[in-house]
């Protein structure tokens, strides 16, 4: 599908350095700052940019620690002192999408040639307020797969073939079926751990912690629990690895290996290969079916902060960077999943594969699984905290051997903290 931003050929859509200055962007000279997180790709995009755009001189203020970059952001926005192109993930959407006036509304200062159609309607969503504002173009997404040990299911007599597993991988009830088949055969864990699973299944559900009216309903929300019950059960009947995510144990776990299956967003498909390590190249597959259809974990959005000089010039550079065609290229360079519909029809996506893992045409199987995302991730300011300080905990105990309801009465406990800071 092409749109007014590009051109298709033979399935790859070639940018027309015009399509995202409207009018009323001045020729002046004009000097724009942005400012991201980890690796988007942009360095070379922003260059550019310039060549094409001779009057628009550009500082990228990128940070590697991911970690204190929200905190920081908030802080510039407070002060009015942000970047004129700031770079947001979705846990700071969900934080920041209850202070509209913060930003400028894309829907004014954008180019008027970009619509929501450039998106996945789930992805366009997550971008806009509860109130209306359209604050962030979207950049990437974090589409969930299911990754899985090809020799460890051929040892448990389950089927390999990534075509075969879907089946395994239809519901959340196959999902953990299938696991008390793999810990019966093996006596070994299904999954890494507990709170990775958990995740995704909350990242399915229309409401999350708190209710459109901010409300913490993680009590209320019978959903919530019914995932926390299903997942403990499993755990309690031997299927979690009960392996914290990103610490030692669970970054050794990825090469031992000591888990069967996990939940991999596109973007920790290079996790596993780093630490999977060489020995295990062609033993890990992805499988092109997930439990309740699909979940996002992860991906950012680009928005304007209403304080800049420059919100058109600024908004023309953010929509330039998030058309498919530079997301196409970012993808390319930086293994950065679009979230743009054209990208992900594209033949350049579709069939990119990565050597690590065996079976489907690796990008192609989370193009597919975009598609299905029910949801974006749920609005609340402290949404992402609730889910790190109050749940994850409390999943970690229980994995650990505190008794579920336990688990889940300080997961609440906490979570009221949380929301009353």
């Amino acid at each position: 599908m092409a749109t007014a931003c590009s051109k298709v050929t033979a399935g790859v859509p070639v940018a027309d350095p015009d399509a995202s200055v409207r009018p009323e962007v001045s020729n002046e000279p004009v000097e724009l700052t942005v400012s991201s997180f980890g690796e988007f790709g942009f360095d070379a995009l922003l260059e550019e940019y310039q060549r094409q755009h001779e009057n628009v001189t550009i500082r990228h203020d990128r940070t590697t620690d991911s970690a204190s970059y929200l905190p920081k952001l908030q802080a510039s926005l407070a002060a009015g002192t942000a970047s004129d192109v700031v770079a947001i993930d979705d846990f700071g959407m969900a934080a920041l999408l209850d202070q509209p006036d913060l930003f400028a509304d894309l829907a004014e200062v954008g180019p008027d040639d970009v619509s929501a159609e450039r998106w996945l309607d789930w992805v366009h969503k997550g971008g806009i307020a509860p109130e209306g504002t359209w604050v962030g173009y979207g950049v990437d997404i974090g589409p969930t797969a299911m990754a899985y040990r090809t020799d460890l299911f051929a040892a448990a007599g389950l089927p390999t073939e990534p075509s075969e597993v879907a089946a395994l991988f239809e519901s959340w009830d196959s999902y953990f079926s299938a696991g008390d088949r793999y810990v019966q055969a093996t006596g070994k864990p299904w999954f890494d751990s507990s709170a990775q699973v958990f995740t995704v299944m909350h990242n399915q559900l229309e409401t999350g912690y708190f209710d459109e009216d901010g409300a913490l309903v993680i009590e209320s929300n019978q959903r919530i629990k019914a995932n926390w019950d299903q997942v403990t059960a499993a755990a309690g009947r031997g299927q979690s690895a009960k392996l914290p995510a990103f610490m030692p144990e669970w970054i050794s776990g990825l090469g031992k290996p000591s888990f069967a299956t996990m939940p991999a967003p596109y973007w920790m498909l290079g996790l596993i290969e780093a630490h999977g390590g060489p020995s295990n190249a062609g033993k890990w597959a992805v499988a092109p079916a997930f439990p309740g259809g699909s979940a996002n974990w992860g991906g950012s959005y680009l928005a304007v902060p209403a304080q800049g000089e420059h919100p058109e010039e600024a908004a023309a550079l953010a929509a330039w960077l998030t058309a498919p065609e530079q997301q196409l290229t970012a993808f390319e360079t930086a293994s950065v999943f679009p979230g743009q519909v054209e990208a992900l029809e594209s033949s350049t996506l579709r069939g990119a594969t990565k050597d690590y893992f065996t079976g489907e045409k690796t990008a192609g199987v989370y193009a597919e699984l975009a598609t299905k995302v029910p949801v974006p991730r749920q609005p609340g300011a402290r949404s992402g905290e609730v889910q790190q300080q109050a749940v994850v905990p409390a999943l970690q105990a229980v994995d650990t051997g505190l008794p579920p309801d336990q688990g889940w009465q300080q997961a609440v406990t906490q979570a009221k903290q949380v929301a009353g800071r």
